[in-house]
């Protein structure tokens, strides 16, 4: 199985990105996918997940109305779409997976892509 991250990069503040995980080795749709990010000196962050299973999502409060989870059961790949991004969304973002966003936001994943480095400048 092998996830990849890719779609980062530097924007200003305000601005729009669309991140991609592209999936192989295992099947969205039996499969919930989820992104999570790591600031320099924080905890890692989840910060959006669908399920394949009935296409349920899940937004962490910083995120909410900003950025919108979506996956394509054809490409076997998510896409997280950020908007009004902010200085403080800058992180490396990673996609993970798990068989539901409950095991996976608990920290529990299977599996672990490389991240992609998002940067905001005010």
């Amino acid at each position: 199985v092998q996830l990849q991250a890719s779609g980062g990069g530097l924007v200003q503040a305000g601005g729009s990105l669309r991140l991609s995980c592209a999936a192989s080795g295992l099947s969205l749709e039996s499969h919930a996918i989820g992104w999570f990010r790591q600031a320099p000196g924080k905890e890692r962050e989840g910060v959006s997940c669908i399920s394949g299973y009935d296409g349920n999502t899940y937004y962490a409060d910083s995120v909410k109305g900003r950025f919108t989870i979506s996956g394509d059961n054809a490409k076997n790949t998510v896409y997280l779409q950020m908007k009004s991004l902010k200085p403080e969304d800058t992180a490396v973002y990673s996609c993970a997976s798990a068989l539901s966003c409950e095991i996976l936001l608990a920290n529990m994943e299977d599996y672990w892509g490389q991240g992609t480095l998002v940067t905001v400048s005010s």
